[in-house]
């Protein structure tokens, strides 16, 4: 039987008690330094509030130390990693192969490796080489399909596969994207991106005619892979990962309980085949929309193969759920043809006449007619109406959603030292305390009293969902205060018993391996992202021979390799000529266009595109 894990993002440590409470078997979150999200960082005591919390349940906490190092802080790397070692947390991501020299070898707890996307896992090759140096898990790339992902699990079953299920897409392969860093000195690889691939862009041939103006040609859609679980899971992925530590508890409250109570049915229907990671049983208090969370229209990507509605030109906002049809408009309102009910203060948009994304939010609604706040002068009657923030669903997520309870089985006994009380459940190390008392016969039985205040288990994680007291027990008069002081023992050794146990010391081989996973590595070396030299002395010891600074390091020195040549910024599955329908070996229309294509910022800054068409990749190049 295998395990299933639903991962949820972490922004700090309330949004990690929310997934936790609502469904999540594990969360990731970002330190004060080095966690690809530079702007979400949290302090050691909020990470070891979180793993306490989180191991009540048998769920992980895993710690993002995944942009790459500078030489400068290799100390502070090492000491956060002491401390996170410290907080007991079950596992680091980790981009920078420094990560695995620089941890403690004192033979202390040292927590699972898991390899992050920034590490560009899309094949078998990689995903093995990385287990052979001491990695537990491969975090895929995201644009891999069923297929990909099938042939990685069978030639390297032992490898724990992780695939990203919903959220944000980036255009790039991940780990391997420089377009932020070369335009806006702004780093993807240290958390820092400036969002390039949501920028408008006018698309241009070699002879400088336009084919595209102004869209934004490199902004994906949003990933939702709920109806693929089983799929993924059959395939190999043993970790469902929602993307969002940039987001709010509310977004992580609807989407974590839609993936629970999915993954949840499925499991129920193969049960024989898979159980979730963590316990607990999960009430919840409101029905989860994924329609109503910050969406910029779903895609499941290249799961199923390649698809053209893959991308978001018109916008890279949220667009967010269809509402209806604009219709009777008058002066200061109009109606909305349709079903869906709305409240002051909805957020609603459409797409005007030049193709732009307009919004506006609602003053005053009477049953279907709206009135604005500032009636939009772009509204049409006929336009389709979204909307993008929900008032009423908000007002429901903002209050108490769900509760987290493990049940529990006790049992209540007379043993040779004193009263006894057992504590067991399914996932459960089962626990017995024992307390010595004046045995006093009752002058009428204690079985009511004794049952209510067992049953009190009030601010706990637990349940108790069955009590079974002997014959015996019932006769005597136990004070409360003694059942009390017995029940507070056992649910604190049950608490206890939960505590990670300490992880095996990580070697790391040598493992003779071809380095060059695609073409571009043996090109562009400074793709491998070594910025420091305890990476460079790893990957020296791994056989690799030509090594290069890290883009970041220092943009202007490059190798004698890549002198000569533009700057590859980007390699992306999305491609251009696809998605607009010219590709011919997909059955697309002859491009009437001369090549090279570019792609043309609104400050003139020109991105060549080259089209490989034998590995279906676009690869975006910065020109000099």
């Amino acid at each position: 039987m295998r395990t299933l894990e639903l991962l949820a993002p972490a922004k700090n440590l309330e949004c990690g008690k929310a997934a936790i409470d609502h469904g999540a078997d594990a969360v990731y979150i970002g330190a004060m330094k080095f966690g690809a999200r530079a702007s979400v960082g949290n302090d050691i005591d909020d990470i070891r509030e979180l793993c306490l919390y989180a191991h009540q349940f048998g769920a992980k906490v895993y710690v993002t130390v995944n942009t790459i190092i500078y030489e400068t802080e290799l100390d502070d790397t090492k000491n956060l990693l002491r401390a996170l070692c410290n907080a007991k947390v079950d596992a680091l991501l980790v981009q920078d192969m420094a990560i695995l020299q620089l941890l403690p070898n004192d033979g202390s707890y040292v927590p699972a490796l898991h390899a992050s996307t920034q590490t560009d896992n899309r094949t078998a090759e990689k995903v093995a080489w990385l287990q052979s140096i001491g990695f537990e898990r491969a975090v895929l790339a995201r644009e891999l399909s069923l297929q990909e992902i099938r042939e990685i699990h069978q030639q390297v079953p032992e490898m724990q596969l992780e695939a990203f299920v919903h959220g944000a897409l980036c255009v790039s392969y991940s780990g391997l994207c420089y377009a932020s860093q070369h335009c806006f000195h702004r780093s993807a690889n240290r958390g820092t991106c400036a969002q390039f691939c949501r920028m408008k862009f006018d698309l241009i041939d070699a002879n400088g005619q336009e084919i595209v103006h102004q869209r934004h040609l490199l902004s994906l859609k949003d990933l939702s892979q709920i109806d693929d679980l089983e799929n993924l899971a059959d395939a190999g992925v043993c970790s469902f990962k929602i993307e969002g530590r940039l987001k709010d508890v509310d977004y992580v409250k609807n989407v974590v309980a839609a993936y629970s109570q999915r993954l949840n049915k499925m499991i129920e229907r193969r049960s024989g085949d898979y159980r979730r990671a963590s316990i607990g049983e999960v009430s919840y208090t409101f029905t989860p929309n994924l329609k109503k969370t910050f969406n910029r229209g779903y895609t499941n990507y290249f799961l199923h193969q390649r698809q053209p509605d893959i991308y978001s030109p018109l916008t890279p906002k949220a667009l967010g759920e269809y509402v209806g049809k604009v219709k009777e408009l008058s002066h200061g309102s109009f109606n909305v043809a349709g079903t869906a009910s709305f409240a002051n203060g909805d957020g609603l948009c459409f797409i005007n006449e030049r193709g732009e994304l307009e919004g506006f939010r609602v003053n005053r609604a009477k049953g279907n007619r709206l009135y604005p706040l500032k009636m939009p002068s772009q509204l049409k009657s006929g336009m389709s109406l979204y909307r993008n923030n929900d008032e009423a669903f908000n007002k429901i997520l903002s209050g108490k959603t769900a509760e987290r309870k493990i049940p529990i089985s006790l049992s209540l006994s007379m043993s040779d030292h004193g009263l006894m009380l057992k504590a067991s459940g399914k996932g459960l190390r089962a626990v017995k305390e024992v307390v010595e008392i004046e045995a006093q016969f009752a002058q009428k039985s204690q079985r009511d009293n004794i049952l209510r205040q067992l049953a009190k288990l009030g601010n706990t994680p637990y349940v108790a969902t069955h009590i079974e007291l002997d014959e015996e027990v019932a006769r005597y008069f136990i004070p409360s205060s003694v059942l009390a002081t017995l029940r507070r023992q056992v649910i604190a050794r049950l608490e206890i018993e939960q505590s990670v146990p300490s992880a095996a010391p990580k070697t790391i081989a040598r493992k003779n391996a071809r380095l060059t996973w695609q073409p571009e590595y043996q090109k562009f070396p400074y793709i491998y992202n070594i910025s420091n030299s305890v990476a460079k002395s790893f990957y020296k010891r791994q056989g690799l021979t030509m090594i290069e600074d890290a883009y970041e390091v220092n943009p202007q020195s490059k190798s004698q390799s890549t002198a000569q040549q533009a700057v590859l910024i980007m390699q992306c599955r999305h491609c251009l000529r696809y998605s607009l329908g010219y590709c011919v070996r997909k059955g697309g229309k002859k491009p009437t266009w001369k090549e090279p294509l570019r792609l043309r910022l609104a400050d003139g800054k020109m991105f060549r595109l080259e089209f490989k068409c034998d590995e279906c990749q676009m690869n975006v190049y910065a020109d000099e």
